[in-house]
């Protein structure tokens, strides 16, 4: 089977959300709850499963695995499930005819790609990034909605990484971007946070989480390496978050209408290329409010901040 080309063949033209993420961030849970906010909204709406992986998504309209599973490629090839991954994904980017014949028929629905959770193929691989980017060239205008757990806000290195990761990752894929704090409703049950949630959302002065990591002493011996990497992702200045609860619609809408504005959905159709809106990576918008809501309805409202700590000494 011969790759697409796009060329003279009919654009599928329409929009759409790449959810991406490590395993564990509820890249599934998060396609099933936006695919029902969408169709209570009146939006037609499809799920792609790209995934070879996961479980069976149950009402998704592709599925990846009618191509090949990752077990039949893990027992046919002898590879381990990492590298069968990177297969599945090389195979499907030299065979992409199948997916564009499947998303034929889903022309003017909204698209949900489910994507596999392999942390390597948004900060090193190039298979699925180049499956994303021949998406846009047949007229698909995608935002990259990148899910991590909440709980690394309670770790400072741990969040460190996760800045890095999210950072790196935003710049492979080369897609509007969103980055999500997923299972906000659960951060309490994490541990404690060192700061407001706004600190982590808005990513604020990483200097303070640097002098944070001084109280183990395995990271005290490493905090030169902490802090460039905290100048690093500052000097980006491409990192952010909104926070999310899979269970309050309102949340979910939120996530939806930043969507709608990154990849362009709120503009509507038109004849200009979708390069043209969708070439920059661009990050979320802060929403001061719903992150406050946030705060107050899953966090302890009484927080202590370094500063705090260092005026009781």
């Amino acid at each position: 089977m011969e790759a697409a080309s796009g060329g003279d063949k009919q654009p599928l033209l329409g929009f759409g959300q790449a959810v991406i993420g490590p395993p564990g961030s509820g890249k599934s849970t998060y396609v099933r709850a936006m695919h029902a906010v969408l169709t209570s909204m009146g939006r037609q709406a499809s799920i792609i499963n790209l995934d070879p992986a996961g479980e069976e998504e149950p009402g998704a309209a592709v599925s990846l695995r009618e191509l090949l599973a990752l077990t039949e490629v893990m027992s046919e090839l002898h590879l381990g499930p990492n590298g069968a991954l990177l297969y599945c994904m090389e195979y499907l980017q030299g065979n992409l005819d199948w997916l564009r014949d499947r998303l034929l028929s889903l022309r003017g629905s909204y698209l949900l790609f489910d994507c596999p959770g392999q942390v390597e193929l948004y900060t090193h691989h190039p298979a699925l990034p180049q499956i994303l980017r021949q998406l846009e060239t047949w007229g698909l205008r995608l935002c990259a909605v990148h899910l991590v757990d909440s709980h690394y806000c309670t770790d400072p290195a741990k969040f460190i990484s996760v800045l890095c990761t999210s950072l790196s990752t935003m710049l492979h894929v080369q897609l509007p971007h969103i980055n999500i704090l997923s299972k906000m409703d659960l951060i309490e049950q994490y541990g404690q946070l060192a700061f407001n949630i706004d600190y982590y959302t808005e990513v604020m002065d990483l200097s303070y989480l640097a002098n944070h990591l001084t109280s183990d002493p395995f990271f005290r011996r490493h905090r030169r390496l902490h802090e460039k990497l905290a100048e690093v992702i500052q000097d980006y200045g491409l990192v952010s978050f909104m926070p999310l609860s899979i269970k309050d619609e309102q949340s979910l809408k939120r996530v939806l209408a930043a969507v709608d504005k990154a990849n362009g959905f709120c503009f509507g159709v038109d004849n200009r290329s979708p390069g043209n809106l969708m070439s920059a990576v661009v990050g979320a918008d802060f929403h001061f409010t719903s992150t406050l809501a946030f705060q107050e309805k899953y966090v302890e409202k009484e927080i202590r901040t370094v500063e705090e700590e260092a005026f009781d000494l």
